[in-house]
């Protein structure tokens, strides 16, 4: 049974933003000071249209009668101890097909290992006793600079662009993995309107001034001074406004960083509960200072903030992971997919049931590409929630029930005064060929957030705690799906071509430039399908 289905309709509009040429290759516009829409098909694992592996299987695991989470754990740990092969894998758990206990939280912490169900429907993993975290894959450390940092020389730097200047290149090579570091001044936060945030007459701090905004890039050229990473950066460099000359880059090492891991095929199940966000929950999987990760073909049920994607990690797909209530949450709103990090995409998840959540969120300073591709909720939609993430692409996903600004089914906005000073919560947002019952799309300043081909009712609100409305984003082509029907898909059949898209789910994505897509939900038990197209 298939997650979405395809219409055989086709789109009657084009965006001036991005559209398809007579040549048959994507173009696209940028504004006056060269800023464009990114491309995002770098997002996934490895960067993208790359099949999801399957790792030979080591040990199998059956129930044990009783507490199986030792029983599991010692199964991965054994796993975790072998040699890996020249493609970093080690080898996967595989749980016989059956019903399991777990009381605490399994942990993947060595590269090359997988957790692995027989089938999705028939492979349950019970929670039981007090709220945990099921799993945790979690490499250690964090990311060491190299060498001196070198600044950035050109007084402007679009976003978009994957080329700029510095004042020397001496010391990069092809290939350095590089962080790029944007600062946050009083300048640049007067600019943004986000100095003066006063709750309860307290000042409250949006993204505090001396701290930094970090890109994780790799180079791919040198041409003299000159420097251009794999992927597009998502945002803008102002030096005008970033202590000039602006952003500075380094080289790094990441040691600790563990990659190749995974976990699909399984039903997890939490005792539901409904609990404020500040007391322990049932939640699923947490994945930090890791590279190369998936998740696929997991249906989490009764679970709160059930997925975390920490800002450390790179390169991850979650395939077909869906969440699902039974029963509602009162109070603030837990969030069940919440997704920092940068090169991640989730394809063909959901989140369904009477959970009162958020469905995708992202978190402070952010520096994405960060896709939700065919994605679908039935109560909230995609929030970024707080403080400047930018790089985000809501592409053909379906919120039917958001009707407020509080639940809007896209918002990329200014959140003011809300939690502790969320202020503005995104810049170079996307919203491609979205379905939603509203949408909040608003300008920040010196940046922009787009809604293109999009089906749903355009709100106008002030920033929480003033009166004047602030003012909307580009919304183009409303009401009107527009070609490509997928801009993921697009420019990912442009820069790796058609078995790429087949990689992952879509092997007609590349013949099909302007079919209109219409997401919609199903049982997601079970699922084995390719998707839409």
């Amino acid at each position: 049974m298939l997650f979405f289905t395809a219409s055989t309709l086709f789109a009657q509009a084009t965006s001036s933003w991005v559209y398809i040429g007579q040549d048959q290759h994507l173009r696209y516009t940028p504004d006056a000071r060269g800023n464009r829409i990114m491309d995002f098909s770098y997002a996934g694992y490895h960067a993208g249209g790359v099949r999801l592996p399957v790792l030979p299987v080591l040990v199998t695991v059956s129930p044990s009668g009783g507490d199986d989470t030792a029983h599991i754990q010692a199964a991965i740990d054994q796993v975790s101890t072998l040699l890996p092969d020249s493609r970093g894998f080690r080898g996967a758990v595989l749980l016989n097909p059956a019903t399991y206990t777990v009381s605490s939280t399994l942990t993947i912490a060595a590269s090359g290992v997988e957790l692995r169900g027989s089938d999705s429907a028939k492979t349950v993993i019970n929670m039981t006793g007090a709220p945990f975290l099921f799993l945790r894959i979690a490499g250690s450390g964090s990311a060491q600079t190299i060498g001196a940092s070198v600044a950035m020389t050109d007084s402007y730097v679009p976003s978009g662009t994957t080329s700029f200047n510095v004042a020397d290149a001496s010391s990069f090579k092809v290939g350095d993995t590089i962080l790029i570091r944007r600062p946050v001044t009083a300048a640049w936060i007067h600019f943004m309107g986000m100095d003066t945030l006063v709750r309860n007459g307290e000042p409250q701090t949006w993204i505090s001034a001396g701290s930094t905004i970090t890109t994780d890039r790799s180079i791919a050229a040198i041409n003299g001074n000159q420097i251009t990473v794999d992927v597009a950066l998502t945002d803008n460099f102002d030096a005008q406004f970033l202590n000039p000359p602006g952003g500075t880059l380094a080289k790094y090492v990441f040691p600790g960083r563990i990659s190749e891991i995974g976990v699909e095929n399984l039903t997890i199940i939490a005792h539901p509960i409904n609990v404020d966000i500040t007391q322990p929950q049932f939640t699923g999987l947490s994945v930090g200072a890791a590279i190369n990760v998936w998740a696929r073909n997991i249906t989490f049920q009764d679970t709160q903030n059930t997925v975390t994607v920490s800002g450390n990690v790179k390169q991850m797909t979650l395939d077909s992971v869906n969440v699902q209530h039974t029963v509602q949450h009162t109070g603030d709103g837990p969030a069940d997919f919440a997704l920092s990090g940068t090169q991640i995409l989730a394809n063909k998840c959901s989140v369904t049931g009477k959970g009162n959540t958020w469905a995708a969120v992202t978190q402070s300073r952010v520096t994405g590409p960060v896709v939700l591709l065919n994605f679908f909720a039935d109560d909230r939609g995609f929030d970024p929630h707080q403080r400047w993430a930018t790089g985000l692409l809501c592409d053909n996903c379906n919120f039917p029930n958001s009707h407020t600004a509080d639940k809007a089914g896209v918002a990329y906005s200014d959140r003011g005064i809300l939690g502790s000073g969320q202020g503005w919560d995104a810049g170079w947002g996307v919203a491609w060929n979205t379905s939603a019952t509203t949408f909040l799309i608003q300008q920040p300043p010196g940046a922009n957030n787009f809604c293109i081909g999009c089906t749903g009712t355009v709100l106008t609100e002030a920033q929480p705690g003033s009166s004047t409305p602030v003012a909307n984003g580009v919304y183009d082509s409303l009401g009107t799906q527009v070609a490509p029907a997928s801009l993921y898909l697009a420019q990912l059949c442009e820069r790796l071509g058609p078995s790429a898209a087949a990689n992952i789910g879509y092997p007609a994505a590349c013949s099909q430039p302007v079919a209109k897509v219409t997401p919609s939900p199903r049982s997601t038990r079970g699922q084995t399908g390719d998707g839409l197209w």
